[in-house]
């Protein structure tokens, strides 16, 4: 279940409305036609983070845990934007960013990395919800452009689940952590285009991406009109929402790096350059595109086009991108 942000509800009936009409033929909720606008920034009514109908809303950013004893997740089916980042030891964690829809809880979470100051940046000011930080990483997240919220910041916003294991039990209510930060700020457009799919593309029916020590497969279903995830060879899931069924799976090669700080055993905590160029693979509509990506600065957004130059958009929908490394 979901709920709005108070005052700044986002277009949720409008939402089912037009995907009610889907079945009759009238409206795709997920596709595109060849009527669709070219592809642009969002136009007013609509989130630039997933290209639906939705108000202005703020955003809240939550550090997911992705271990095997983390998971079914809860409340990642309401995400707008889902990143996958490289962390100790070959694993991954997640990003979930939020802002047209609130689930009622979020989680597993975990603790920020280093990496998602500079991820989380062309958002504006958005609250980040973890659940701690290495102490010589905690002035960087204090000097960042973002609010911070933690369980010492607003205790409230946290709850601890009884049928999980410590440190695999920790929740967030998404309404309360954004009371905790009235000023974040709302979805700005962050380089992401949605509309008709490019001409080309590859058919796929299916597309691994591997860590180290974790594995995504991503599964066209035709009958979802999106790409079912599997981590470590087995469905995701959301508690709440059941099956993971982004509309859009983006593949960003990307650099990761060793960075300057180390978790509690002492392994070196990587860190994930998202500035700068390079390639991806976007998939979409059971086809998969070649493209590049490219983000100047640490403050501007990521812009994907095709690889002569032309933007590369999006089904509307849930995206997630893969945070990949090279090679």
């Amino acid at each position: 279940m979901t709920s709005g942000h108070g005052t700044r509800r986002p277009g949720r009936i409008l939402t089912a409305f037009l995907c009610a009409l889907t079945a009759a033929g009238l409206y795709g909720c997920s596709g595109t036609t060849a009527s669709d606008p070219d592809p642009t920034t969002a136009p007013a009514g609509r989130s630039p983070l997933t290209g639906l109908p939705a108000e202005p809303g703020p955003v809240l950013a939550v550090k997911i845990d992705n271990v095997a004893a983390a998971r079914p997740h809860t409340g990642l089916g309401a995400a707008d934007l889902v990143y996958v980042e490289q962390v100790e030891g070959g694993a991954t964690r997640l990003l979930a960013v939020y802002s047209s829809r609130l689930p009622e809880r979020a989680g597993p979470v975990r603790s920020a990395r280093e990496s998602d100051i500079a991820l989380l940046a062309p958002f504006g000011r958005p609250a980040l919800a973890y659940s701690g930080a290495q102490s010589a990483l905690n002035p960087l997240l204090a000097a960042a452009p973002l609010y911070p919220v933690t369980e010492s910041t607003a205790p409230g916003a946290f709850l601890r689940s009884p049928d999980r294991a410590a440190p695999h039990n920790l929740y967030l209510r998404p309404a309360r952590a954004l009371a905790a930060a009235p000023e974040a700020g709302d979805a700005r457009d962050i380089g992401l285009r949605f509309g008709a799919a490019p001409p080309d593309g590859t058919p796929t029916t299916a597309s691994t991406v591997r860590y180290p020590a974790a594995r995504y497969t991503f599964t066209w279903s035709a009958a979802d009109r999106a790409w079912r995830v599997a981590m470590d060879g087995r469905e995701a899931r959301a508690t709440d929402t059941g099956p993971l069924t982004p509309e859009t799976v983006v593949v960003q090669r990307v650099t990761v790096r060793p960075s300057g700080f180390r978790d509690r055993t002492g392994a070196v905590s990587p860190y994930t350059e998202t500035v700068g160029e390079g390639t991806a693979l976007v998939l979409r509509d059971g086809r998969a595109h070649e493209a590049r990506w490219s983000r100047p600065s640490a403050g501007s957004g990521t812009s994907f086009t095709t690889p002569d130059g032309a933007p590369l958009a999006f089904a509307p929908g849930q995206v997630w991108i893969v945070l990949a490394p090279r090679g």
